[in-house]
């Protein structure tokens, strides 16, 4: 497997930038998630050389990975944030980021969440049912304000992704069928509170083939067409996120190559003038960061060897919850042989789900620290402290230094929140 371009081996040993991770083990513990700056900043460049010179906002999918620091860094690059709660607009008005480059996605809104964000200002609701429709115009209206949206439309696009990461088929939560979207524009044009800007679309992620997004975009043309022709006409257009990157050896998409075809189809529908608003996530974290943990143990059966680790579901659940392939590198690795064994790396959680990777080639002692690679996106941000296991710390790497930037949990601070019964 090839290795991010940022995580490199050096001197027999694996690098974050110009930093040791073998140091970072040693200095910070294991479990520990690791993040290259540089990288971050080389994500965001492909994004940014895609659409210079072009009438476009770049809003970070910060479920992707929500610390301050990264938040802040994009925020700094001039990213704006796709959020989908209350507590996520708090992360970005900490981080410093600017609540005018806001999209406010999700569901499931309520009405403090709503309200928090009109008071903000963001720059627009992306709305995905009439009841949520009808329920911020209330909001809006009881503040004497008014709520900038998009439609969050479901044009029943396949991305021909994992399953539960799909969002644009009909059967998906997300969403208005874009055959019902006309009527529900209409509705907002009589709303008191709401204010229309524009349309949104989301059809899934991981994706890594051009087709899906300009099936979509097909679909969104001739509704902006249609709803031009009404009178209703709309500021920018929504295409989502979803861009994958490279866990083993996938085919990815070239973000100038897709966005190109973007704006040639939009010149030719009349509709050059729109905005074009992205929400990119894992594209811009996913290969930034790395799940460092260490061997504790070596077990041999008949049937499997396992790998024991001190690293676990709770830590980083994508493999359990979506089957889904992370690399994992030695951080110093020793030549792999025609003895060599393969191993299921697993943690030392009461569930047989508990797995990190299966079946890899490693030559293993315990002791030894594993890098388990791609970690950057859908990983800290999913931990949990089940088994009441505390999460891990984060650093940040910047060329030669590295920054904590959020601590290693303690074992007090799982229960500090939590009370006994009195005693009668």
């Amino acid at each position: 497997m090839t290795v991010a371009p940022r995580f490199q081996h050096r001197n027999g040993t694996l690098h974050a930038e110009d930093v040791s991770l073998t140091d970072l083990a040693k200095e910070h513990g294991t479990p520990l998630y690791v993040y290259s700056r540089a990288a971050l900043h080389d994500a965001w460049e492909g994004y940014a050389r895609a659409l210079q010179g072009r009438k476009s906002l770049v809003c970070f999918g910060m479920k992707a990975n929500s610390n301050l620091a990264v938040l802040s860094e994009f925020s700094r690059l001039g990213a704006g944030f796709d959020i989908v709660s209350g507590g996520e607009l708090a992360r970005v008005l900490a981080a410093g980021g600017d609540p005018g480059k806001v999209v406010f996605s999700g569901v499931g809104k309520q009405a403090w969440e709503m309200q928090a964000a009109l008071d903000a200002g963001v720059k627009c609701f992306n709305v995905e049912s009439e009841p949520e429709l009808e329920r911020l115009s209330e909001v809006a209206s009881t503040r004497g304000r008014r709520a900038r949206i998009s439609l969050r439309v479901n044009p029943d696009v396949d991305a021909r992704t994992h399953p539960y990461i799909s969002t644009g088929l009909k059967e998906n939560k997300f969403g208005i069928p874009i055959e019902a979207a006309p009527e529900v524009y209409r509705r907002a044009t009589r709303l008191p509170g709401i204010e229309i800007v524009g349309v949104d679309c989301h059809i899934g992620s991981q994706i890594t083939e051009e087709s899906p997004y300009l099936d979509a975009l097909d679909k969104l043309i001739l509704l902006i067409t249609n709803l031009k022709a009404e009178g209703i006409e709309l500021q920018h257009l929504d295409l989502g996120g979803g861009i994958g990157i490279r866990y083993t050896d996938e085919t990815l998409i070239e973000p100038v190559t897709l966005f190109n075809q973007v704006f040639e189809r939009l010149k030719n529908a009349g509709l050059g003038h729109l905005e074009l608003v992205l929400e990119p996530g894992r594209s811009l974290v996913g290969n930034a960061g790395v799940l460092l943990t260490e061997v504790q143990y070596l077990k041999h059966s008949d049937a499997k060897n396992f790998a024991i680790v001190d690293a676990a579901m709770n830590d980083l659940l994508r493999p359990t919850l979506y089957d889904a392939w992370h690399g994992v590198e030695p951080v110093v690795p020793r030549p792999v042989t025609s003895a060599t064994l393969s191993y299921d790396v697993v943690g030392p959680i009461c569930e047989s789900g508990d797995w990190l990777a299966k079946d890899r080639r490693l030559e293993l002692h315990p002791g030894d620290v594993l890098a388990i690679m791609s970690a950057g996106a859908y990983a800290f941000t999913m931990s949990s402290q089940y088994n009441s296991r505390p999460r891990p710390a984060e650093i940040m790497v910047d060329g030669t230094r590295s920054h904590v930037v959020r601590q290693r949990e303690t074992i007090e601070s799982l229960f500090d929140l939590e009370t006994v019964l009195p005693q009668t």
